[in-house]
């Protein structure tokens, strides 16, 4: 599996946790991040917002957060 350069905390609650135990934890962590990061999974969790209209559209929205700042009067909103 391709290694993803990230920082994670994890957090253990009994000291007996094995090393073996620890790094299988962080290998499920990564696959669970690396599916979840998507940009189709991006889409369905935001919604573009652009004065009067609120859009779904994943071309749009992938097209809007390209750039690292909004366009004025658009509006990123996360559905949760």
């Amino acid at each position: 599996m391709k290694q993803m350069n990230r920082e994670i905390l994890v957090v253990v609650k009994y000291d007996s946790v094995s090393q073996a135990a620890l790094e299988k934890e962080m290998e499920w962590l990564n696959e669970i991040l690396t599916t979840a990061e998507t940009p189709s999974y991006f889409c369905i969790a935001h919604e573009l917002v652009n004065r009067n209209r609120i859009t779904q559209n994943k071309k749009k929205i992938l097209t809007a957060v390209k750039h690292p700042d909004l366009k004025p009067f658009r509006f990123l909103i996360g559905k949760n």
